[in-house]
């Protein structure tokens, strides 16, 4: 750790490096071997600088594996980002109905966060994924 580092208020660049692989591995949808970080320790809810975690990175770019691989760990389905975007919003944007049957089925809140995923099916007439929230119990 250099002297700059010994307060612990900025992570070390090796701790930098480490973070940007594993939000990497969930933006490609490297299922196996995010799993693999996730059960070495790595923090299920990380963020990056955006406040983008994991799960919304790989519902957003569309990767079920992952996807699921997260919410088998417990990852939150209504953990908003910076922006107030939650990854179950994120599926309703790219139309990844699979992804949002899963989240959906992990506790996904459609009236959450900002837009809401309710909201951004109704504004890209999604009308098949607007159903689906209407089913759900």
């Amino acid at each position: 750790m250099s002297a700059e580092n010994a307060d612990n208020s900025k992570p070390d660049d090796d701790v930098i490096e480490l973070a940007t692989k594993i939000f990497d591995l969930a933006r490609r949808g490297d299922a196996e071997t995010l799993a693999a970080y996730l059960d070495a320790g790595v923090p299920l809810e990380l963020t990056n600088a955006r406040g983008d975690g994991l799960l919304m990175l790989a519902a957003y770019h569309g990767h079920r594996d992952a996807t699921k691989i997260l919410l088998d760990r417990g990852a939150d389905p209504n953990r908003a980002n910076d922006d107030g975007q939650t990854p179950l919003a994120g599926a309703v944007f790219k139309a990844e109905p699979d992804i949002v049957r899963d989240l959906l089925a992990a506790g996904a809140d459609p009236d959450g966060g900002s837009p809401s995923a309710r909201d951004a099916a109704e504004m890209f007439g999604q009308t098949t994924l607007l159903k689906l929230f209407d089913a759900r119990p």
